[in-house]
């Protein structure tokens, strides 16, 4: 694991640490072990082994400003380890963040109520795992991994931002990204996938500092890990730094030193490997034991003056110590304002442009930029005619950052006119991922976190491969996040590549994910609606599921602007006319059942058809206008080419698949699984004669899947 071997730099002799900072230390060990011990549990072990480097970040290393936790220019801090909560929790504490103060400390992980009789419940800011709602907190962290994408992303931003507003003597962006990784999360695939992008891009405005402490949960890290990590991260165009003792007297100096070096180093990132111990100094100190719980008394009074023992305290030395910190975040704050009131005279379009950026005010109202747009005549698919509305919104919105994970020409997304992010032209706004598809959006997670509204980031590969990403968008959903993702190549329309690439049951992981818009448009017009509903989503992600092929058949009655709504009448029979049937469908498969309506209407099968390309907006839509779009028929069948799950909510049928795809084209695919006008109309006709149920819309529905 590159402990003995492999050393670019090391950072092992050197002057002690001050005795303020070995105080320092062991006031931050003994408060983490009172925080484990008040709920009998909690993640200790690495955050007391990572007190040192805590220390030299907080106290020697980072600019911030503790009054300002959103001043825009500072250093952005990621705990990619977040079960270590307590340690930054801690640290905004003694670094004079008013809002955690010691009470609230005292609330780390709590789930006691305020009453149990009433069911009051305590709220808090120090979770278990750090939330972005908490100011301090850059990005919410804690399944392994994550962290070290999201750093990637901010110092993608971080770079993108300089090499756009920074000019020769006015450098108004200069912010430093530190990111601290366990075991675990080097161990994960996204943080593979992460920092090999990294090195390949040469991001040397990011530090990612190793807690390298050779244990996990379950044990050793030799039961499971014997790469030499060193040689990795330099293979992967890292720089790499050495400091072998991150426990002892000399430990917050050597971190010091190692962290300004890495700062100092130019055409790459920088991996700084500090051995330490979990657990240090308890009697759990350098097993598996430490990794969480809570500790014993004796175990806290090593930390405590001879003969006393106190809780939650934090000695007086060192909180002058830190009180200064205050005054010198402040401090660069203001000299920072004072660099940008001179930049804004010398520079005052760009200054302008940067002020938008800041505060999150980019023009984004769909009317301006989409309301121009006109459709194709002809029959074309939504991913091709979505490459168009793209390009259109990338020249339209600086603040638009994109990247695809290699299949960018097949999702038909262009990036001639924009610019490659690379290590040579970070001013570029297109990024190239590689097949790295959880990366790519973890890292897109961390660009939006840069500042809310100062980056869109977009992503784009075929739907089936956001499986692979769904981790990092459910942490954008989490964390309300507006990450727009491009999927192309949805459903059984997929073609010949055959059921590996057809996802016939990834729309349900979406659709059932809390505050995530999943739309799935049905032609050019409701394309231009889905970028109108995604960019209105200013704290929430969206997924836009796009069809590979042309339509078989064009639409009327689509519209741009009814996409908001999620759902929205497509047809109805004649005036006076009651329908028996309500189609509700969206995507490829909406032209499937509008032809099925008309063949159905000739018939004398009273049909209308309701376009649902997002069900969570529908849901959010006053219950009236539910109830409106979903009418009175005695029959409301889904039609999808998807596993129909969440259509039971609204439907007392479906015309659906029950099985994987297969490989053929989109065409033979509908007709082979009963999934095109003429299957639909078949089954529609089928339900009818075969029901006895007499349900009405609204009413316990007998939802059955028609085959």
């Amino acid at each position: 694991m590159g402990d003995k071997k492999g050393f670019d730099n090391l950072h092992q002799i050197g002057p002690c640490s001050s005795m303020e900072d070995l105080q320092a230390v062991r006031d931050i060990r003994k408060l983490i072990i009172d925080l484990c011990r008040q709920n009998n549990g909690g993640h200790g072990g690495s955050a007391i082994g990572m007190a040192p480097i805590a220390v030299s970040l907080w106290r020697h290393v980072m600019r911030y400003n503790p009054l300002n936790p959103e001043w825009f220019d500072r250093d952005r801090f990621v705990l990619s380890n977040g079960h270590a909560a307590a340690l930054l929790y801690v640290m905004l504490h003694i670094s004079g963040y008013p809002h955690m103060s010691m009470d609230e400390l005292k609330m780390y992980a709590s789930t006691k109520p305020v009453d149990r009789a009433t069911g009051n419940w305590k709220s808090t800011i120090c979770l278990g795992h750090p939330e972005i709602h908490v100011p301090g907190v850059e990005v919410t962290t804690g399944p392994l991994g994550q962290g070290i994408a999201n750093a990637v992303g901010l110092a993608i931003a971080s770079r993108n931002l300089a090499a756009t507003f920074n000019k020769p003597g006015h450098e108004v962006i200069g912010s430093h990204i530190y990111c601290v990784t366990g075991d675990g999360c080097l161990q994960e695939g996204v943080a593979c996938e992460a920092t090999a992008i990294a090195g390949n891009l040469g991001l040397d405005n990011l530090t990612l500092i190793y807690d390298n402490n050779q244990i996990t949960c379950d044990g050793p890290l030799e039961w499971t890990m014997s790469e030499d990590t060193n040689a990795k991260m330099k293979a992967l165009g890292w720089h790499v730094i050495d400091v072998l003792d991150g426990d002892g007297e000399l430990a917050v100096s050597r971190i010091a030193a190692a962290l300004v070096e890495a700062k100092s180093l130019k055409g790459k990132p920088t991996f700084v490997n500090v051995r330490t111990t979990i657990g240090y100094g308890t009697s759990k100190a350098g097993s598996a034991m430490s990794h969480h719980g809570t500790y014993t008394e004796e175990d806290a009074a090593q930390y405590c003056p001879a003969g006393e023992f106190t809780t939650h305290t934090i000695s007086s030395a060192t909180k002058n110590y830190f009180a200064e910190l205050v005054t010198k975040g402040s401090d660069l704050e203001t000299k920072w304002n004072d660099l940008i009131t001179q930049y804004s005279m010398i520079h005052p379009g760009l200054a302008a442009a940067l002020d938008q950026r800041m505060r999150g005010a980019a023009d984004l109202h769909p009317g301006n930029l989409l309301g121009s747009i006109n459709v194709p005549d002809s029959l074309m698919a939504t991913r091709q005619f979505n490459g168009i509305v793209f390009n259109h919104l990338m020249s339209g919105i600086p603040a638009m950052i994109a990247g695809g994970a290699d299949l960018w020409n097949a999702t038909n997304m262009s990036d001639a006119a924009h610019g490659i992010f690379d290590r040579c032209r970070p001013s570029g706004r297109v990024i190239r991922y590689g097949i790295r598809e959880h990366a790519m959006a973890a890292i897109s997670n961390g660009i939006a976190a840069y500042q809310q509204g100062c980056f869109l980031p977009v992503t784009a590969t075929f739907f089936m491969f956001y499986l692979y990403a769904g981790p990092a968008v459910r942490m954008g959903a989490l964390s309300d996040l507006r990450v727009v993702h491009i999927a192309t190549h949805d459903s059984i329309g997929e073609g010949q590549n055959g059921p590996t690439h057809q996802p016939v049951e990834l729309d349900s992981l979406y659709r059932a994910m809390p505050n995530l818009l999943y739309i799935r448009p049905a032609d050019p017009e409701e394309v231009i609606g889905a970028w109108a509903t995604a960019l209105e989503a200013e704290r929430t992600p969206t997924i836009i599921s796009l069809a590979r092929d042309p339509p078989l058949h064009g639409l009327s009655g689509t519209d741009r602007w009814k996409v908001r709504m999620g759902g929205y009448v497509l047809s109805e029979p004649k005036a006076g006319q009651k329908a028996l049937v309500t189609l509700i469908s969206c995507g490829s498969d909406l032209q499937f059942a509008a032809e099925a309506a008309l063949r159905l209407n000739e018939e004398g099968v009273l049909t209308r058809v309701v376009s649902m390309p997002c069900i969570e907006r529908f849901e959010k839509q006053p219950l009236e206008y539910q109830e409106e779009v979903l009418s009175s028929s005695r029959h409301v069948i889904s039609v999808e080419a998807y596993v129909s799950t969440i259509w039971a909510r609204f439907c007392n049928a479906s015309v659906a698949m029950d099985s994987f795809g297969y490989s053929g084209s989109s065409t033979e695919n509908f007709a082979r699984f009963g999934m095109d006008s003429d299957g639909v109309v078949r089954k529609v006709k089928a339900f009818i004669k075969g029901d006895t149920s007499h349900t009405k819309a609204g009413a316990f529905r007998m939802w059955r899947l028609l085959k």
